[in-house]
């Protein structure tokens, strides 16, 4: 291989123009550095952690001095009585959030761009987001006053009724259910703005095209609307891919109880429990890998089926 010399006179002015390039648009710079500086300090940096999942780890010896035991940890985790229930348990509840509460917010935004009256869609769209800046915490409250077995509002109406009130709270059979329904109640409004911001990018001209072609309002939605937002669709569907073996820790703990928990424990509430009450620190971070490793596949995955798949769909 031959080296030219002219390439090596051309390299100063090729730093030359990227520092003229970078001068230019230092505001542009500035604005991204605060990101950068977040994901550096909090998302990369703390990935040197992961060494913790392949060690004895002891708090007195610190993570570089314990005890090296490979993929002891992970085997432990596949090995335990209840790692095909926990596992279990988080697919199915994944599942259902993804497809009930995936279609939701995008059903949501495509009535409210129908409506016409503004002041009437704005109000639907400040009550369906809200519960989103609700804690579970406050949620799980709201629960309680409507689900009590006591003196909950609609076991009281059942009562009314003339039936036998229900546990709606410690009941096993009920438990998937309030969990995915109050998952979707809490987020359908918020997930809706992205799909509206969607469907205002979408070219006017091409609905009157459509109309001037005879097209009735089902085939306008089928043939202009859906394919206008397939991207942030797409988008939004890897996204929530990558966080399948995600069912929502904070929503399952408050939930969850003695006589439900076999339905809806999961792997971070089991990985809370290993990790902050038993002190199986390196048993936890292997467990949180191993869910890390498989949601980074299912986007992979996911990725490669969409760009395949995205111009045959439609």
């Amino acid at each position: 291989m031959k080296i030219h010399p002219e390439s090596f006179s051309a390299r100063p002015a090729l730093w030359k123009r990227g520092f003229k390039a970078l001068n230019a648009n230092r505001a542009l710079y500035l604005l991204l550095l605060p990101g950068l500086l977040y994901f550096t300090i909090f998302k990369y940096l703390p990935m040197a952690g992961i060494i913790v999942a392949f060690k004895d780890f002891n708090l007195g010896q610190g993570i570089w001095h314990s005890d090296w035991i490979g993929f002891e940890n992970f085997r432990i985790f596949i090995e335990g009585v209840y790692f095909w229930q926990i596992l279990g348990n988080t697919i199915i509840i994944s599942l259902y959030k993804l497809l009930l509460g995936f279609p939701a917010p995008i059903i949501l935004a495509l009535l409210l761009n129908e409506i016409q009256a503004s002041w009437y869609k704005k109000f639907v769209q400040t009550v369906t987001y809200m519960p989103h800046f609700l804690s579970w915490v406050i949620v799980y409250g709201m629960m309680v006053a409507l689900l009590s077995p006591g003196d909950g509002l609609i076991n009281q109406w059942i009562k009314d009724s003339g039936f036998q009130p229900i546990s709606f709270l410690s009941e096993p059979q009920w438990a998937r259910f309030l969990v995915v329904a109050s998952e979707i109640w809490k987020d359908l409004g918020w997930g809706a703005i992205i799909y509206l911001a969607a469907l205002a990018g979408i070219d006017p001209s091409l609905y009157e095209a459509a109309r001037m072609d005879g097209a009735s309002r089902w085939r306008q939605l089928w043939h202009v609307t859906l394919p206008g937002i397939r991207t942030v669709m797409i988008l939004m569907l890897i996204m929530k891919l990558g966080h399948i073996l995600d069912a929502g820790f904070e929503q399952i703990f408050m939930l969850a109880n003695a006589f439900n928990q076999e339905k809806i424990d999961i792997i971070d509430t089991w990985v809370y429990r290993a990790g902050l009450e038993r002190m199986e620190v390196g048993l936890a971070t292997a467990v949180g890998l191993f869910k890390s490793i498989i949601g980074f596949i299912m986007v992979i995955l996911a990725n490669r089926i969409a760009k395949k798949f995205e111009a045959e769909i439609w």
